[in-house]
């Protein structure tokens, strides 16, 4: 039933441009127009990982929610996290319009948003209004296009919603703000994580509470930089690593449009994506939890990519293709395949195919 009245939904989102369908999909759930779950979690799916208490696995990734206008929603939709952003200091609109392309021939996107948001202190003022109301709600972070100093911007954004945010996520890997991805070069992460990890451990002593900080990376990332990238996130003491951002490949792609610059998404990049989750994964030892992302448009796509090593899950793309009804879909997959598997919760799952996806080409 859901997934037949979301196929209607989709054909009138769909006569619209992307933008204005992201837009009025917001509005929508600011107005408390979404499904809600019928039943409870399974409580097989809980985790808890670094440190909160994860009803399910199932997130839906930053840029969804760039302005922390719908966290509550997301979460009432039986998600078992929410992430806002990615939040920079200062507003910005990002690039020029149009920005945002439907390749749905290919069940992708493509998108150069760069960064638009209204800044931190308008995401602020909604998030901690939305205090008490309990679930996790992660705060993605960025830096400003114009910065001098990016790495000053992302230890502002420790320090803005440290009192608000569940977790922190790093994006050192969108595509779309010119020399970002730079900062994942082994030096450059090193500066950059050591002044972030500073600004944490002084408000810690200041007797604020410790926020996990995930660094977002790309899937573009060559080989042979994995493992020292990898090295520094470990060094650094990092709570976990998502994996991944969108990609500049443009692989097999039948859509006409889909060679316009910007960072690609969905179906084209799971397999991508599944690859390099399962190269950091064995990088790291499977001792530190990951976040897969990256094509997840079915539940047997989500299993694939928790038997690659992924802790939990972010989706995004596939709720454009193929609805809401998803994330139900995906979690009652998971908890059948932990019974079928005689496990007693996800960890039973967790990387059995790492090796195999690690071995494959990209």
């Amino acid at each position: 039933m859901l997934k037949s009245l979301y196929n209607l939904a989709r054909t009138a989102l769909f006569a619209l441009n992307p933008e204005d369908a992201h837009e009025a999909t917001l509005k929508a759930l600011e107005c408390g127009l979404h499904p809600r779950p019928f039943a409870a979690d399974d409580p097989i799916l809980r985790q808890t990982v670094f440190g909160l208490d994860f009803p399910n696995p199932v997130g839906i990734a930053a840029g969804f929610d760039k302005d922390a206008r719908v966290a509550d929603a997301v979460l009432a939709m039986g998600c078992g996290f929410a992430e806002a952003g990615t939040l920079t200091p200062k507003p910005q609109p990002g690039n020029p319009k149009p920005r945002i392309f439907r390749l749905v021939t290919d069940h992708g996107l493509i998108n150069r948003l760069g960064f638009n948001n209204g800044g931190h202190a308008a995401a602020l003022a909604r998030l901690d209004a939305r205090k008490g109301r309990g679930g996790i709600v992660g705060v993605n972070i960025g830096a400003n296009k114009d910065s001098a100093d990016r790495a000053g911007d992302y230890v502002a954004g420790i320090e803005a919603f440290n009192a608000v945010a569940s977790y922190f996520t790093v994006n050192i890997s969108s595509p779309n703000t010119p020399g970002l991805r730079d900062l994942q070069a082994p030096a450059a992460l090193d500066e950059l994580l050591s002044r972030v990890m500073a600004a944490r451990a002084r408000l810690i002593e200041a007797g604020a509470p410790r926020r996990p900080i995930i660094v977002k990376i790309a899937p573009d990332i060559a080989s042979d930089d994995i493992g020292p990238i990898c090295e520094r996130l470990t060094a650094h003491g990092v709570d976990g690593i998502a994996v991944s951002n969108t990609t500049l490949a443009r692989d097999g792609l039948k859509d006409s449009q889909a060679q316009e610059t910007g960072g690609l998404s969905g179906r084209p990049v799971f397999r991508r994506s599944t690859i390099m989750l399962a190269r950091v994964y064995r990088a790291t030892g499977g001792k530190i939890p990951l976040i897969g992302i990256g094509g997840i448009d079915s539940a047997a796509a989500a299993l694939e990519k928790i038997e690659a090593g992924a802790t939990l899950l972010q989706l995004y793309t596939g709720l454009i293709y193929d609805g809401p009804g998803l994330i139900g879909e995906i979690k009652s997959h998971l908890a059948r395949e932990v019974r079928r598997a005689g496990q007693s919760n996800l960890d039973g799952l967790r990387g059995r195919k790492a090796e195999h996806w690690a071995g494959l080409p990209l």
